[in-house]
């Protein structure tokens, strides 16, 4: 049938023109991203449960911006280096993490990223073991606009050949702390190497419908895990979401409704909400799984 079918096409083509439209002659058979998505849903028999969260994750990757997934300012692991030798060797000797920020007095003087491995593979060497040496060995700093989507700054990565870097604002001030890590667990989920706390770990669903969570817990993955609509525009974790609400410290047994929800203080130190239950006027429709 082809040659019939090709004449058709050139006799179609043909008149178009003698009425004065011009016919593409590629065809266009992308497909949007919510038709994949579709493809997606509706895929459960072929692909497993895991896959099918991948390839979601992997669609969602440019709704989610390095903000709400990197480590915050006040958690960040850096050596001071104006610190005593000592010091710093055992802080080096010490560290969980493959990377290490190395900073003067504040982490807004950061001098470089210094990879741990680096560091061991010097202090096993006979050469001189100082702190020019460490410096030297340490990389550039490599800085992050916040607000930059996770499939770009995936890009980036690759593209610069990084692995971490520092999210600054419009000022230039720190806010946190990404690694390609943190994005790679965005699609695949935790690893097991996590120095964090996951987030079965931060929740405990209760016989009544609420739930126990802890202050610290990321609003996003609670929303994702319980298809919740807690509020994560301006705040990343439940306390700093209940901070955000009632623009002050709150007492133990206070109670504050929020969208759909109601959460009671259970627990707060050191100026901060450790522990809340969260009870949703709706039933929960997705559990915490392992």
């Amino acid at each position: 049938m082809l040659p019939l079918v090709w004449l058709l096409n050139t006799i179609t083509r043909l008149l178009m023109r003698m009425v004065g439209i011009r016919a593409d002659g590629s065809v266009n058979s992308a497909l949007s991203k919510e038709e994949l998505r579709t493809i997606v849903y509706e895929s459960r028999n072929l692909i497993s449960r895991r896959n099918q969260d991948m390839l979601l994750s992997v669609l969602d990757l440019e709704k989610v911006s390095v903000d709400d997934i990197m480590v915050p300012r006040n958690e960040i692991v850096g050596i001071n280096i104006n610190d005593d030798w000592k010091s710093v060797v055992r802080q080096l000797s010490h560290s969980p993490h493959g990377r290490i920020v190395l900073f003067r007095d504040s982490l807004d003087d950061c001098v470089g990223m210094l990879r741990v491995r680096e560091a061991w593979r010097m202090m096993t060497e006979k050469k001189e073991f100082t702190k020019e040496t460490l410096l030297r060995a340490a990389d550039e700093i490599y800085y992050i606009p916040e607000g930059t989507p996770l499939n770009t700054q995936l890009v980036k990565f690759q593209r610069n050949k990084k692995k971490a870097g520092l999210v600054v604002d419009e000022y230039g001030d720190i806010k946190g702390l990404v690694t390609i890590e943190d994005i790679l667990e965005e699609i695949v989920g935790d690893f097991t190497t996590s120095m964090s706390p996951s987030l079965a770990e931060e929740v405990m669903p209760q016989n009544d419908g609420s739930v126990l969570v802890e202050g610290s817990a990321n609003v996003r993955e609670i929303n994702k895990a319980f298809n919740w609509h807690l509020p994560e525009q301006e705040a990343r974790t439940i306390n700093g979401m209940l901070l955000e609400a009632l623009e002050e410290i709150p007492e133990v047994q206070t109670r504050v409704q929020i969208s759909q929800y109601n959460i009671d203080i259970l627990d707060v130190q050191d100026n901060m909400i450790k522990q809340v239950r969260i009870t949703p006027t709706t039933p929960l429709k997705k559990s915490i799984g392992s």
